[in-house]
């Protein structure tokens, strides 16, 4: 079962507004940006460069995804290794709302999310 509406309008506000915070300057956006993603019940947070070796074309580097887990009202947190799996972060592997991920995003104590 996905998201609601209620509950996709939320997370759209939530996420963008720290995605807005921490968006580079407005001149430096064709090489580095930021972005996110809702999809079925997760959240992905991701970089948006250009790619190497075609610069008119743009990829999606993942930073962090949560996904909500309704029979346990969670949010579990995910970061993606060198081998580029999704793995559960530790120690905080779940919250109890999207406004609690994002907080473990942005300290990122354990440099999982922004390196």
């Amino acid at each position: 079962m996905s998201l609601s509406e209620f509950e996709i309008k939320k997370i759209e506000k939530v996420v963008g507004e720290y995605i807005e915070s921490k968006r580079p300057a407005p001149h430096i956006r064709k090489e580095l940006d930021l972005g996110f993603e809702i999809k079925d019940q997760s959240v992905e947070i991701f970089e948006i460069r250009p790619r190497w070796n075609n610069p008119e074309e743009y990829h999606n580097i993942p930073v962090a995804k949560s996904t909500y887990v309704k029979t346990q009202k969670v949010w579990k947190i995910y970061w993606q290794r060198a081998d580029l799996k999704w793995h559960s972060y530790e120690p905080d592997s779940t919250v109890k709302n999207i406004e609690e991920f994002i907080s473990v995003v942005d300290q990122d104590k354990h440099a999982c999310f922004w390196g």
